[in-house]
């Protein structure tokens, strides 16, 4: 439902994170210790949903590979959101595929919950899809440092004349590192040419 939340840090404890996007507080349970560069008091945040009966519960991470790392942890059996960000609060993204790809259980067992048949089912699941993520490289995001009121005007001026909401933004987004965001016209003709 939501890829990633960019706005201000409102509030932060140890493991969450409150993020005000143009006046909403996004409430997420992010790893211990996770680091979320601000750019002009901006962050970016990866997220996660977890829909159950009694709450939608928000995850957040500072880039999209550990994010995935997350989401892998969510596919064994037995680990469930609370185990996989306590998991990922003692070790870092690498340092867990690092474990499943050695079959080393021992850095799994450091954490607290943990224990020798969960340690061994994550092991089991995660063999053959760890190798792929960890060699996969960080993509690096270009964010445009936009207005977001002249972003948003120039996505709704394409979506208006039939491009999709993302092929809109994806075109504004890419006109938006060539010729900034200050003229908006130039900016929408810029988006069409992409």
């Amino acid at each position: 439902m939501y890829d990633f939340l960019e706005g201000k840090p409102a509030e932060r404890r140890a493991t969450r994170l409150v993020v005000d996007v143009s006046g909403v507080g996004y409430d997420l349970s992010v790893p211990l210790g996770a680091d979320f560069p601000a750019r002009d008091g901006t962050i970016r945040v990866w997220t996660h949903l977890v829909v159950r009966e009694d709450a939608h519960l928000l995850f957040g991470f500072p880039d999209k590979k550990l994010r995935e790392v997350f989401r892998l942890l969510l596919s064994v059996r037995g680990v469930g959101p609370a185990a996989g960000l306590a998991l990922l609060s003692r070790l870092s993204g690498e340092e867990l595929l690092g474990a499943v790809t050695s079959q080393d259980p021992a850095p799994l067992l450091k954490v607290k919950g943990i224990g020798q048949k969960t340690a061994q089912q994550i092991l089991l699941d995660l063999r053959d899809k760890a190798p792929r993520l960890l060699a996969t490289p960080e993509e690096t995001v270009l964010v445009p440092r936009a207005s977001p009121r002249s972003v948003e005007d120039a996505v709704t001026a394409l979506v208006s004349i039939g491009f999709s909401d993302k092929e809109a933004r994806r075109s504004v987004d890419s006109a938006a590192a060539k010729v900034g965001t200050e003229d908006l016209e130039g900016l929408v003709r810029t988006a069409l040419r992409e």
